[in-house]
């Protein structure tokens, strides 16, 4: 299992990442496109490097916008999984 990143590190992590937000114990991104397809083509990538990495976000589908949350359940937090996942979303997005 991986270990709780704390305040200091949550803090470092978010200034590489300016698009999450960290929400609770979780990190947060929303990712609006031009229209529902593309949004379903995303998901549909983005699962296959969240199982790849065994680790997978909540995903929440609101027409054009795809609302992303990142947490390690087990650990009750953000961890270094979820900002490996992170930086691999960023980089499917980018």
């Amino acid at each position: 299992m991986s270990e709780l990143l704390d305040q200091d590190d949550l803090e470092s992590a978010l200034k590489k990442h300016p698009d999450w937000e960290l929400e609770g114990n979780s990190l947060t991104r929303v990712i609006e496109f031009e229209e529902f397809m593309e949004g379903i083509d995303f998901v549909n990538d983005l699962a296959e490097i969240a199982d790849e990495a065994q680790h997978h976000p909540d995903i929440l589908i609101q027409y054009n916008k795809v609302t992303l949350t990142l947490t390690t359940h087990d650990a009750g937090g953000v961890t270094g999984l979820d900002l490996e996942l992170a930086q691999r979303i960023d980089n499917l997005v980018d």
